[in-house]
């Protein structure tokens, strides 16, 4: 165990520690919110709940949860599943290599635990996509087990109990709070005792907005006794997301058919269905313009995006003169910028050269997986056209 005094850190004694556990429960029997993966132990459903609340709000989440439990009750259902339906079942909350990731530890239980969730926390923590968080969580609220759970809204209540001068959004500083959290932990309630800190974080102690003076632990809370709560916790700024420039491109046939394609990369989106997409260094100053007559803007085989886009989709489009509005998607890392191009083909080839590539009628785009991103382009191309069909 760490020496926490190296990091300025005095922990309390022992009658103090017991105290803060009473209070804290206490405020938890009386307050803690009814959510369906509180209704049960299964570690399972646990499991699924921790993930998707990963960088999602508990009220996006819920629906999302039993859902996902409809279609996949069990891990074996879950190892099995065919990839658009996992991916359908995760669309909109982002993040996708988490559910990926979650399909293969299924897989590693079906394979490894005869279908049996691991019941220790080395076991919990073995499984791809877990990490120690998640195997805490697991091990406390699934089995009892004294395992700290420590995400960002622990590490902010702890920062302002201790006045903790460290930046939480460092990794190698976790194990000081890990270390402070196996002291604090109530070993008779884990589970609850890691859920009321994650619940204190995510309300009272909120990054944005707090109410200190309305937190059942104030009394315990040196930054609130010494006026130091806009200090803590201590992090960095993120780094601005890096801009991508994209030209999406919404072709509809006579039919009313569109032209959808599957991302096969093992990269961003991989296994999601979208609108054709031309990936270019930056858009022209003057947005009215059509990316067709900008020679600026040339693909790596020195083609025009136009000549480029028909030859390997084997169509000759009609485009139209419809504008737009600019869209955005802010991922973690990247920022998507996309302006959109509506044409209708003139011919359409039975065997486009493109990969993975489909004509689908609106009616049928509830069958197939579509990110974030895809969603947007519909629902502005359908808001500038004024098209009926709804997705």
């Amino acid at each position: 165990m760490l020496d926490l005094k190296k990091y300025g850190i005095e922990m309390w004694e022992d009658e103090k520690i017991t105290s803060f556990r009473q209070k804290l429960l206490t405020w938890y029997d009386e307050n803690k919110r009814d959510l369906p993966w509180r209704r049960s132990n299964n570690p399972y459903h646990i499991w699924i709940s921790e993930i998707m609340l990963q960088q999602t709000r508990v009220d996006t989440v819920i629906p999302y949860y039993e859902r996902f439990l409809d279609w996949f009750p069990t891990v074996k259902d879950l190892a099995i599943a065919p990839e658009e339906r996992l991916l359908k079942a995760w669309e909109g909350l982002g993040y996708y290599s988490r559910v990926r990731n979650m399909q293969e530890a299924a897989q590693q239980i079906v394979a490894e635990f005869e279908g049996e969730f691991p019941h220790t926390y080395e076991g919990i923590f073995s499984l791809k996509g877990i990490g120690p968080y998640t195997a805490g969580a697991i091990a406390s609220i699934a089995f009892g087990l004294p395992e700290p759970a420590v995400d960002g809204n622990v590490m902010r209540v702890l920062s302002r109990l201790f006045e903790v001068n460290l930046d939480i959004g460092i990794p190698a500083n976790r194990k000081v709070f890990q270390t402070m959290m196996e002291m604090l932990i109530d070993p008779e309630r884990p589970g609850d005792f890691n859920q009321a800190l994650m619940d204190l974080g995510s309300d009272i102690e909120a990054p944005v907005n707090p109410r200190p003076e309305d937190s059942p632990v104030k009394e315990f809370s040196a930054a609130f006794l010494h006026g130091t709560m806009e200090k803590y916790p201590i992090k960095a700024p993120k780094k601005k997301p890096v801009p991508v420039y994209l030209y999406g491109l919404i072709i509809q046939d006579a039919q009313g058919r569109f032209l959808l394609e599957k991302n096969e990369t093992s990269g961003l989106l991989a296994g999601f269905w979208h609108f054709p997409l031309i990936e270019v260094g930056e858009f022209p100053d003057d947005e009215q313009l059509s990316l067709f007559e900008i020679a600026e803007n040339r693909v790596s085989f020195d083609l025009s995006p136009k000549e480029s886009f028909e030859q390997d989709y084997d169509v000759v489009v009609d485009w139209q003169s419809i504008h737009f509005p600019q869209i955005q998607h802010v991922f973690s890392h990247r920022k998507w910028q996309i302006r959109l191009f509506y044409g209708r083909v003139v011919n359409v080839a039975k065997d486009p050269k493109k990969g993975q590539v489909l004509w689908l009628h609106p009616d049928n785009f509830s069958d197939y997986p579509f990110a974030k991103p895809q969603q947007k382009m519909w629902q502005t191309f359908q808001k500038a056209t004024n098209k009926g069909n709804k997705k």
